[in-house]
């Protein structure tokens, strides 16, 4: 706890006098994010602090892998899928960019096949990175290079998963919205960008 009003502390003494009108403003007229970014729960993988964003800027949805789920109805609650529908529907974002990292534990998890029955809620949703392994055919499963393709390969998938969503495949239609793809590397800062003309991976310099 002491930690957290340390920060917030920091937070009044250094960030807000900079950021005060910005936030004024940002109350006063609500928000209007020109992307919404989809990423890991990790927390090496901050999107506000990788992209150097200012308040108001990005719309964020967090979870175990940055995945996409299926478009579906039916029992329980769908959180992820409630907030591309928030930010491409009320927020009208003008792109969704799906940010992958380096050294994903559940991308990991689900490379190695470990069998988690004393989960409750993690062992299905990690499933979800199944057909992105299938993708990749006969893999060595224990090579590094196995888990980085994976990871790129999740990022691909999730974004086929986006034009599942038939809010979203109108407006990628319409020309108001663009979906990207990108991965962070933790060990050493640097960022690939997803050509999508040609299916590859490019580092950003």
């Amino acid at each position: 706890m002491e930690r957290l009003i340390d920060g917030y502390r920091r937070f009044r003494g250094a960030h807000w006098p900079e950021y005060r009108d910005l936030y004024r403003e940002l109350s006063q007229y609500g928000q209007k994010p020109p992307v919404l970014v989809i990423a890991c729960s990790d927390s090496r993988v901050d999107p506000a602090v990788i992209f150097d964003a200012a308040p108001g800027e990005m719309f964020v949805v967090r979870n175990v892998a940055n995945l996409v789920p299926p478009a579906e109805k039916g029992d329980g609650l769908h959180g992820t899928s409630a907030a591309l529908e928030f930010a491409v529907r009320v927020l009208k974002v003008g792109m969704i960019l799906v940010l992958g990292h380096a050294d994903c534990g559940g991308v990991s998890s689900a490379l190695r096949g470990m069998p988690m029955d004393d989960f409750e809620y993690l062992d299905d949703w990690i499933g979800l990175i199944d057909p992105a392994l299938q993708r990749l055919g006969d893999i060595d499963r224990q090579a590094p290079e196995s888990k980085e393709a994976l990871e790129r390969e999740s990022i691909r998938l999730s974004l086929d998963r986006l034009m599942t969503f038939p809010f979203i495949a109108k407006a990628v239609e319409a020309g108001d919205l663009t979906l990207q793809g990108a991965r962070f590397r933790v060990f050493d800062g640097r960022l690939e960008w997803l050509d999508k003309g040609v299916g590859t991976f490019e580092r950003v310099t």
